[in-house]
């Protein structure tokens, strides 16, 4: 395989992004499981905003794995390298719905924290593609972090 980026910073990525892979699905399944479970005043909004995100992480996890398999690498796919590589944790029952607002801000930061620790291995690799991938990444979960934020105020 020669795409213009070694062997050694192809694996270093690839390690990368299957942990972004990780916290990206955690927090899919977090996400959907607090549409279904979410209750209270809010409900309908609530609802609806868990639906879009994690719609959006859904179709977000086929492009992160087709990138660790453009680099020349196996992308995980079970639950069990998903909760080694996640920094995420899996919530306990079914929380209040501001907590799970909490709970998912938090996650959302979780995958930019991730994604940004991939810099420096793709500037030093000149590794754009994905470069571009997480940068698209990281504005959509500011984005999100920002609007579950804006629902704690007041």
């Amino acid at each position: 395989m020669d795409i213009g980026i070694n062997k050694q910073d192809r694996k270093q990525i690839a390690e990368g992004l299957s942990r972004l892979l990780a916290d990206s699905f955690t927090l899919y399944l977090k996400t959907h499981n607090f549409h279904w479970n979410v209750t209270g005043p809010m409900f309908n909004t609530l609802h609806v905003m868990f639906m879009g995100q994690y719609t959006e992480l859904w179709n977000a996890l086929d492009e992160i794995a087709e990138r660790i398999r453009a680099l020349g690498f196996p992308a995980p796919g079970t639950y069990r390298e998903f909760a080694k590589l996640t920094v995420i944790e899996e919530s306990k029952g079914v929380p209040s719905a501001d907590e799970m607002i909490k709970q998912l801000v938090a996650g959302q930061e979780a995958v930019v924290r991730t994604a940004r620790s991939l810099f420096p291995t793709i500037e030093k690799a000149a590794d754009e593609p994905t470069a571009d991938l997480l940068t698209q990444r990281m504005q959509i979960h500011e984005k999100n972090a920002w609007m579950l934020r804006s629902l704690l105020e007041g």
